[in-house]
């Protein structure tokens, strides 16, 4: 009984930081919404007795994508003349819904017995996973961390670009 009231305040916590993320037309805000809804992914990891996922969850979205988002977000300094109007944008949120309504019980019907294969499986620890990362996964996990770098100077060195011809004209 407990875990399904944790759930639903993880779910509700997740729910409206996701609204927050779309609804707002402040784009530091939207950052925050994402932030909230990130720190409730990484509550459901740990409710799932997944403390290395739960804390994979917080360093990486949290503690770098959020922040650097975040970053960006405050060094572009957008003005709300820049950001698109969007008239139908509700309706849209709700057509997307209807939507994909039928492909998430078709998802929830189809693993509704998966949990029967895992309880076959063999539990793989943090130190496990964290020698591969270290080890064989060295590359793509640089390769992330480099492409996220490069995404955030490229997104500063666009806004700056904008900047410069504005003050030119």
């Amino acid at each position: 009984m407990l875990e399904i009231s944790i759930f639903s305040i993880l779910a509700l916590f997740m729910l409206g930081g996701a609204i927050a993320m779309i609804t707002n037309k402040q784009t530091l805000f939207s950052a925050f919404g994402f932030l909230v809804t990130m720190i409730g992914l990484a509550g459901m990891f740990a409710l799932l007795d997944s403390r290395f996922l739960a804390l994979a969850q917080i360093m990486v979205s949290v503690g770098a994508v959020v922040v650097l988002s975040m970053l960006t977000i405050l060094s572009v300094n957008a003005k709300e003349q820049n950001l698109p109007h969007e008239p139908n944008k509700y309706r849209w949120m709700i057509i997307s819904s209807i939507l994909v309504l039928p492909f998430t019980l078709l998802i929830y019907k189809s693993m509704s017995n998966l949990y029967q294969n895992f309880s076959d499986m063999e539990v793989v620890s943090s130190k496990v996973v964290g020698k591969l990362m270290f080890s064989e996964w060295v590359l793509p996990f640089e390769t992330v961390s480099i492409l996220l770098l490069t995404s955030l100077v490229g997104a500063i060195v666009i806004a700056r670009k904008d900047k410069k011809i504005e003050e030119e004209s």
